[in-house]
């Protein structure tokens, strides 16, 4: 393919809100011609280094911001629950069932494993080839991955005749499918994805981080869900120090959360992300099981964690199906899940106020962007959050009219 007849896409128009940062086209480029460089956000775009490209054009292809992927059908099979070992439900984010589906691939044996870890702030994308060592993809991670080699060592594995489980996010799954063609389908090939609301700034959370070490200690690790003595729907922040100490915030105290969700730092191509709808290109979707209070009050579980698994093909129900041994809940309604995933029915853009708060993220320092743009939340919230109206609470009360149905059923 010549130059003139590229497709449009961000490697030509440089809209940042036309790039998902998928790294796609890095992991199709035969000549290492691209490169990934940061803009004044913390956000990673492509840059082609034109004395080394051939214009060739694999990179256009395989971008997924114009040039989607055939998505499955959204007739999938819906289960709610988790993992029945407590030890890997407490390290998980929610329920440990992508430790489960792991578990039932790996018996098989000759497999590797795809996912993304952290090293102190930064995400990266690697594989392990022996499952003892799963522990480093477990917990969500909100900022986004390095994929680095990731598309091509699939490819490379896959083509010597190993299993090969990927787990990422929906672009990245976008980007894989691109980067691999037929081979997408290959039987040896699980893909497992994340529900995902969109990467919000690092530089945010570069610039929170140097305001915590001035105290006097380096951050060691940063733990997004940090679960907290059962706290799973309070989606806890925590940061440990090189010292031992350590940091907790509950979203509705920390910044973070509260920008975040108020659409003001998002990766500009999140705001318009086309994977937003209930068909999926992965063939198990993965989230927390997120208004469990309201229709599936049962599986709440002490508010330790559930996760929401979506099997979105053949390939992905009959895998799941090796893990009813290992899991506890039961098969869901498709759109009640749908109701409480926002991710997987609309897309939400940006905030208006999103350009004023980027152009502060750059001036301020953090205390004062706080000052700024964090106003207290109503003591209504609060008492809503902490006291009464909680999950918990919905819970207690579903539990008590139980007890006392039971009861009088006698």
């Amino acid at each position: 393919m010549k130059n003139n007849e590229l497709k449009v896409g961000y490697l030509e128009t440089y809209r940042a809100d036309e790039c998902f940062g998928c790294e796609a086209c890095i992991g199709v480029c035969p000549h290492k011609a691209i490169a990934m460089v940061e803009d004044e956000e913390g956000f990673r775009y492509p840059v082609i280094q034109k004395e080394v490209c051939v214009n060739c054009g694999l990179c256009n292809t395989v971008c997924p911001g114009h040039n989607q992927p055939e998505k499955n059908p959204a007739i999938p099979m819906v289960f709610g629950g988790h993992i029945k070992d407590d030890e890997i439900r407490d390290k998980s984010t929610s329920g440990g069932i992508f430790s489960a589906i792991t578990e039932a691939w790996c018996k098989e044996g000759n497999y590797v494993i795809f996912g993304a870890y952290a090293d102190k702030l930064e995400i990266f994308h690697g594989y392990i080839e022996d499952i003892r060592y799963l522990d480093k993809f477990r917990k969500s991670k909100y900022n986004q991955s390095h994929v680095g080699t990731a598309y091509q060592d699939v490819k490379r594995f896959l083509q010597i005749g190993k299993r090969v489980l990927f787990s990422g996010t929906p672009c990245q799954m976008a980007g894989l499918k691109n980067v691999l063609g037929k081979q997408f389908k290959n039987e040896n090939l699980l893909t497992v994805e994340v529900v995902c609301e969109g990467f919000p700034s690092p530089l945010f959370l570069r610039k929170y981080v140097e305001k915590l070490q001035k105290k006097g200690s380096q951050v060691k690790s940063l733990d997004y869900r940090y679960k907290n003595s059962n706290k799973w729907d309070f989606e806890c922040m925590e940061i440990k120090f090189e010292n031992g100490k350590r940091v907790v915030r509950d979203r509705w105290f920390s910044p973070f959360w509260v920008f975040w969700a108020r659409r003001l730092m998002s990766r500009p191509a999140c705001e318009k992300c086309p994977f937003r709808t209930p068909q999926r290109v992965a063939d198990i979707t993965l989230g927390d099981l997120w208004g469990v209070q309201k229709y599936c009050p049962e599986l709440y579980g002490g508010n330790k964690g559930a996760t929401l698994a979506v099997c979105n093909t053949d390939k992905g129900k009959y895998w799941f199906s090796h893990t009813k041994g290992n899991i506890e809940g039961h098969e869901l309604d498709f759109n009640d899940a749908l109701k409480y995933q926002r991710p997987m029915r609309v897309i939400v853009p940006g905030s208006p106020d999103r350009d004023k708060f980027v152009k502060d993220l750059k001036e301020m320092d953090y205390d004062s962007l706080c000052k700024k743009w964090n106003g207290k939340e109503p003591f209504r919230v609060i008492w809503q959050k902490y006291v009464w109206g909680s999950n918990r609470q919905v819970v207690a009360l579903y539990n008590f009219k139980k007890r006392i149905k039971r009861i009088f059923s006698i």
